[in-house]
Order: structure tokens, then sequence, then C-alpha cells
């Protein structure tokens, strides 16, 4: 089984990609339930967690100093 990453891990460039394709997806999972029964009626709620995630990892970098030694 592959290892879950955590959003921690990820730059702040790669979270930006990431937080863009997310949304595309749901956009692209909410209209194609509009149409027909979707096969995972669970994704568009997986998402919004993910998208929630990013946002919340964006969040408190820009809240806390970067500290150096």
């Amino acid at each position: 089984m592959a290892r879950k990453t955590s959003m921690k891990e990820k730059g702040d460039a790669e979270l930006s990609k990431l937080l863009a394709e997310t949304r595309e997806q749901l956009r692209t999972e909410r209209f194609a339930a509009a149409g027909a029964r979707p096969k995972d009626s669970n994704a568009p709620r997986k998402l919004r967690t993910t998208v929630a995630q990013i946002l919340t990892e964006q969040h408190v970098r820009t809240k806390t100093p970067v500290t150096t030694k």
C-alpha cells in the first residue's frame, strides 16, 4: 500500500498546482453527476476535503513566521 503524503511535505508551488487540479476535478465531477449516476458517489466529498486541507495548509503557512537558525 502506498504511503499517504501529507500536505505539510509539499512545497508552495506544488500545493497551488494541486489545488487547481483538484478544483477542476471537482467541477467535472459536479457536472458529470448531473447527467447520470456517478460511479463513485463520494468522490465530490473527497475532493472537497482535499481542497480544504490544501487551503488550510496554505493559510497556516502565511500566518506563521518562518524561523531560520
